[in-house]
This record gives C-alpha cells, sequence and structure tokens, in this order.
C-alpha cells in the first residue's frame, strides 16, 4: 500500500467538509482532489471508485468510501489501524 490518502472533493459540498475535519483533527497528511476546480477530477474518481458522489477517501489503494464509510470506519476504531499501517 501507498503512503498515500486521497481525497476526492467538490466546493460547498458538506460531507466533504466533515471528512476533511476529521482528517485534519487527526492530523492525517492527505492529498485534496477539488473537483469544482479541476472538473476532470470527477472522472478520475468515478473510474477510482466506481461511485459519483462526492467525497471519496483512498488510503493507499484501498478505497474507504464516502464521507459516511469514513464515519463508520472511524467509530470502529478501523481507521486508525489502516492510517497506522501507512507508517
Amino acid at each position: 500500500m501507498s503512503n498515500t490518502v486521497d481525497i476526492y472533493t467538490r466546493d460547498y459540498c458538506g460531507y466533504c467538509t466533515r471528512a476533511l475535519r476529521l482528517l485534519d483533527s487527526k492530523g492525517v497528511r492527505y492529498t485534496e482532489h477539488n473537483a469544482s476546480k479541476d472538473p476532470s477530477l470527477r472522472d478520475v474518481m468515478i473510474k477510482r471508485s466506481g461511485r459519483q458522489t462526492f467525497p471519496q477517501v483512498f488510503i493507499g489503494d484501498f478505497h474507504v468510501g464516502g464521507s459516511d464509510d469514513l464515519m463508520t470506519f472511524e467509530r470502529s476504531g478501523k481507521l486508525d489501524a489502516v492510517l497506522q499501517g501507512m507508517l
């Protein structure tokens, strides 16, 4: 697994804001791919995730999913375990 966290977002997206806040609160370094600034990123996100909704979160090659999926991952304690595997 590569040591990257990628999040595909768009402007004015409450779910995107919620996901970014969680990652920020954990001190996670990530690359934000904002499709509002570069619409071609939406196609990249769809090809990579198979989903059309924002955000979409990847930890390395692992597709976490959207904001709700990320929050579920966090509540279950799995998020920290996956992030620790990146170190």
